[in-house]
Order: structure tokens, then sequence, then C-alpha cells
């Protein structure tokens, strides 16, 4: 059998996502579907450029409309899509390649079309050629395909290792901001995009903000230090938190390090295929409630990871979702004391066809978490 040569493997990962958006379409009673996500487009194509659109209809290549900027980038994709270079506005180009197509009745993504858009497609094309459809690629996208693992794994490794490298510079007295920004670097030089997300450093009693903004708060011994960061590789999109202290643990936030890392595990353990969403987060929040917490855990247990960084599905008391093989989800449990500080332990875990697989490794117990 012939070797495949790199830019044939790329068009092997991208046709078998193509093809399943085409098989949706008819039970949507759709010819087409316009995609104007951007992260949908780099999910269906591998094109990065931003300010494109692709239409997706049932018969053809896949039609990708952009401009004069990305035109040397888009050569490579020529064999697998039909590039289509707009010299004007992206409304009169989009109802131009429908009508040369005779299309009868194409798909909007209603959750990321704007009201204006999709009204001046509207007025073009007329009421009964426009569907509005929501969720036709999150669908397909909740489920990683074998090429995404590789790259998820990829960006937890390069995560890890960057907190590594940032560890041995941390001391007292430096601000949340340098920590953050060593952070970055760190995960720019072994590789990254950049970072998934803008890296949360919270020190002393900012750690009791789950979203907390670094700044110039210094770091103090005998204080606890709550990092939640994440790597950007080639699109994808890792998320970790680990909670540390600089020097001893208090007394306080060791039983309350205990207690989260308990409920961590509960809900690691309770990631099984077809397990409700809602009976995970059941199982990692009883630890915290049984313990006396609960009111001081407010957000859901997690959420699914890829190109971004909050996917489907959400691990939440709410959700009447199932969890499937393929799916990626964070497990990240936390307790926020105003005044004192929080903890939160965040991993990756993969749904397998039998159990889960936790893809990110980095220590967790307590004495390990001693700077």
């Amino acid at each position: 059998m012939p070797r495949k040569t790199a830019s044939s493997a790329k068009a092997d990962i991208f046709a078998p996502r193509l093809k399943r958006l085409r098989n949706s379409l008819p039970e949507h009673k759709i010819d087409s579907l316009l995609v104007t996500n951007p992260a949908d487009i780099r999910y269906l194509t591998g094109f990065r450029g931003e300010d494109a659109y692709l239409l997706v209809a049932l018969k053809g290549k896949a039609r990708l409309i952009s401009d004069s900027r990305f035109e040397t980038e888009l050569r490579s994709l020529k064999k697998r899509l039909s590039i289509i270079i707009r010299t004007g506005p992206m409304i009169p180009a989009v109802v131009n390649l429908a009508d040369k197509i005779s299309l009868t009745c194409m798909g909007v993504q209603a959750e990321y079309l704007t009201v204006s858009v999709r009204s001046q497609l509207q007025r073009k094309l007329g009421a009964k050629r426009l569907r509005n459809t929501e969720g036709l690629i999150r669908n397909l996208r909740v489920i990683k395909d074998e090429a995404e693992l590789k790259l998820l794994r990829k960006a937890g490794q390069i995560q890890q290792k960057a907190l590594d490298l940032t560890l041995k510079t941390v001391k007292a007295g430096q601000t949340e901001t340098e920590v953050a920004a060593r952070l970055a670097y760190e995960m720019r030089n072994l590789g990254a995009d950049g970072e998934a997300f803008p890296s949360i450093v919270a020190a002393r009693a900012n750690g009791a903000l789950p979203h907390a903004v670094p700044g110039r708060t210094r770091l103090a011994a005998g204080q606890p230090l709550l990092i939640d960061w994440g790597a950007s590789y080639q699109g994808y999109r890792s998320d970790m938190t680990r909670t540390f202290t600089l020097g001893r643990w208090s007394a306080k936030m060791r039983k309350i390090y205990g207690i989260v890392l308990e409920s961590q595990l509960a809900g690691i353990a309770a990631v099984q295929p077809g397990a409700r969403c809602a009976d995970v987060d059941k199982a990692s929040r009883e630890v915290i409630e049984a313990a006396g917490y609960g009111k001081l855990f407010g957000h859901g247990l997690g959420h699914g990871i890829g190109l971004d960084v909050h996917e489907a599905p959400g691990l939440n008391r709410r959700s009447n979702e199932v969890l499937q093989p393929g799916m990626v989800v964070t497990i990240e449990p936390g307790i926020y004391i105003p005044g004192t500080g929080g903890v939160r332990i965040e991993d990756d875990v993969l749904v397998t066809d039998r159990d889960h697989k936790v893809l990110t490794n980095y220590p967790k117990d307590i004495e390990s978490m001693v700077i």
C-alpha cells in the first residue's frame, strides 16, 4: 500500500466530517448549510483565516468564500474545496453563489448569524429559501476523532510542561500578572499557538473569585495560589486548574483542598459512556455538600473542550445530555471562601468505549501542591 502524504492525510481528516454534515441536511429539510462560525469552518476545512463563509451543499465540493488576503493560503485547499475569492461584500457573494448552483433552501447557523446579516440574506434570497438551524455542527464536534484527540493530548502536554517551568521561577513577592506572563511565554516557547484562554492566576483571597483576572496582588508565604490555564495547539485547547500554597498549608485550606480533591476524583469516576451529565455533576457535588460547603460551589462541574475552550456537553445540575465515547470534558469542582481564597482542581477527561481516560496527569496530591 502506498504511503499517504501529509496533504492526503489531512484531506482524509476533513472529508468524513463534511460527509457527516451533508448526511444530516435532509432531515432538516435544507439542501445546503451556510457555515459562518470560524471554529466550525476550521473544523470542516482546516482554514484558519477570518472573514470567510463556507457553503456546504448536498452535491459538489464545499465552497469557501474569502478574499484576496488569504488567496495564497487557500491554494493548498483547492483540491478538496471550491475557492471563491470575492471582490466585494460578503452578502452579494453568498447570494450569487446560491443562485448559481440553484439552491432551494439554505440553512443558516442561527446561533451565530447576526440578525442584520440574516435580514440582508432574506431580502436578497426570499424567506422561503432560508431556514434557521441550530447545533448541526455542534453535534459533530462533540465527538472527537483520533486527529482531534492527538492535538488535545499535545496541548495538555505543553501546558503541563509550561507550568513546571513557570513554577521554578515563582516566589513570594511576585505579582499575579508576572506569573501569568511567564506561563504564557513558556507555552508559546514550547510550541503552543498561544493561551487557550487568558490564564487565571489568583493569589491569596483572590482565589475565591472563580474567574479572577490577574492583577497587582502579590504572592505571599503561607497563602494559596490558584492557577487555571491552558494551551492552544493547532487550534485545540486544553484546560486545567491546580491550587498551590507558598510554603505550608494553613489548617483551613488543607481541609478544603482535601474535600475538593475527593470531589474531583468522584466526578472523574462517574464519567462513563451512557452517564447523564447531571449525574456526573451530582456525584462530585455531593461530596462538597456532605462536607457542608455546597453553597460555596456555585458553578457547573465542567464542560466539553476542543476548538473552543467551552464546548458541549455541559456538566451541570440542569443538563439532560448523555456522555458518549469520544467526548472530552473537564472535571473542575471548587470551593470558594470570600476573604480567604479558593481551591479548584481540574483535569481533561476522555469518555472511552467502556470507561474514561484522564488526558492530563499533572500531580494533584496535596504535598505536591507546595511551592
